[in-house]
């Protein structure tokens, strides 16, 4: 087994996992919507289905599916959500019920999921283009970027979520602040044709900052690598510098670097980290799912990460366009050391050994499935890159940004010698 065989399995795992964790009732209401987890397979994740959506190009690429079987699978996910998934102004439960598209648990309507599922949208438009075309545009329209967005701090609010406010209450609550994954939103916030937000948000966005080996790069409020991932997964950031010089590839590989460095530096004694084992994001752990691995420094006064050993296989996988050779090495050390976190969708989520015992994941995530698929295929072709960046509002959302293509960024990125994934 190679690192390029083991991708390429790992990749075929992931789509298979988004493709058949799924209500495949077309006479349901809730056709299309994929799980969370499989440790909550009544419940679908909207940001699930964003990375589902894409990954259906990449399934018919790669001959995993029909294009006739593609087609039908993206069109019906989009009447989903357009006929009966809860939503208020075009912004997205989180999570809702599998069979419906209801809301669960008076979850937040969600900013972040919901741009994560028109990414997906945007990405089966451009690849089927005519009626699923249509209908993305009519999804990405119907947002009001306009409403979720604090004027007086020139912040996006994070959800819109009525039930835990006193009466009175706009149901606004929790601003993006920070840089953090909400890159795509300034995107597609500035690129829509019906509330333009406008470069003032993104140019506004606080930006605190790590180090690794003496050069600064820009951090997230946990650090964890989650963040440097998510955008990069759609728009293809190598080729851009916005209006202060930033490169959001480039500090994405810092950032990366930087995650395993910490790992073998292990200053918080952690037996589990070392040089192949790293990648701290949010993932399962032993103690359930946490959002709060990363690595120091974290928050602002204080560090706020809840490190206690977990290691995800979609720390690494995710990033493998920013660190292919530590990547692979990582995934390939994992796959020959510890067989029982393989499964029959490619890598279990994660696993930790500073515990009584050892323990290693049995649970499949979306959102961490549908990561590591796309950043796989982005490194092998650059097949989702290059449909998303295609976009008209894409394209409009990056000119009122102000960013602009810089030279010979492509060469950033090696792509290996592709043995075809048709015959993974």
């Amino acid at each position: 087994m190679n690192g390029v065989r083991l991708l390429e399995l790992e990749a075929k795992g992931c789509f298979y996992f988004l493709w058949e964790h799924i209500n495949d009732d077309i006479n349901s209401p809730g056709y299309g919507l994929i799980m969370d987890s499989t440790k909550r397979p009544g419940i679908a994740s909207i940001a699930s289905v964003g990375f589902g959506l894409s990954a259906i190009p990449i399934g018919v690429e790669r001959g995993w599916i029909s294009h006739g079987q593609g087609f039908e699978r993206a069109l019906g996910v989009l009447k989903t959500f357009m006929n009966n998934v809860d939503n208020h102004r075009g912004f997205y439960a989180h999570f809702v019920d599998i069979k419906t598209g209801k809301r669960i648990d008076n979850c937040e309507y969600s900013t972040i999921d919901t741009a994560i599922l028109i990414n997906g949208a945007i990405t089966v438009g451009e690849y089927f283009g005519g009626s699923i075309k249509a209908l993305a545009e009519e999804i990405f329209k119907r947002t009001d970027w306009d409403f979720i967005i604090d004027k007086e701090n020139k912040w996006f609010f994070m959800h819109y979520w009525p039930e835990i406010y006193p009466a009175g209450h706009s149901g606004l609550g929790s601003q993006w602040d920070y840089y953090a994954e909400q890159l795509m939103m300034y995107i597609l916030a500035a690129g829509s044709p019906i509330s333009k937000s406008g470069p003032e948000l993104y140019y506004n966005m606080g930006k605190l900052t790590g180090e690794y080996q003496g050069e600064l790069y820009i951090r997230g409020w946990y650090n964890s690598l989650f963040i440097h991932q998510f955008s990069h997964a759609w728009f293809d950031a190598a080729e851009y510098v916005d209006r202060d010089g930033i490169n959001w590839f480039k500090n994405s590989v810092k950032a990366t670097l930087a995650n395993r460095q910490y790992c073998i530096d292990n200053p918080e004694g952690f037996k589990t980290y070392h040089a192949n084992a790293w990648g701290l994001t949010a993932c399962a752990g032993p103690k359930g799912y946490c959002g709060r691995y990363g690595t120091l420094p974290s928050g602002i006064i204080k560090d706020v990460n809840e490190n206690d050993g977990t290691v995800p296989l979609c720390g690494p996988a995710g990033s493998i366009p920013f660190t292919p050779g530590e990547s692979m090495e990582a995934l390939l050390y994992t796959y020959r050391t510890y067989p029982q976190l393989w499964g029959d969708y490619g890598f279990y989520d994660s696993y930790n050994l500073d515990g009584q015992k050892p323990w290693f994941s049995r649970e499949y995530i979306g959102i961490n499935k549908g990561i590591s698929l796309l950043m796989i295929e982005n490194y092998f072709t650059g097949l989702i890159w290059d449909l998303y960046m295609k976009n008209k509002f894409v394209k409009d959302g990056l000119e009122s940004l102000m960013f602009r293509k810089t030279k010979n960024t492509k060469g950033q990125i090696t792509r290996p010698v592709y043995a075809s994934l048709q015959t993974a």
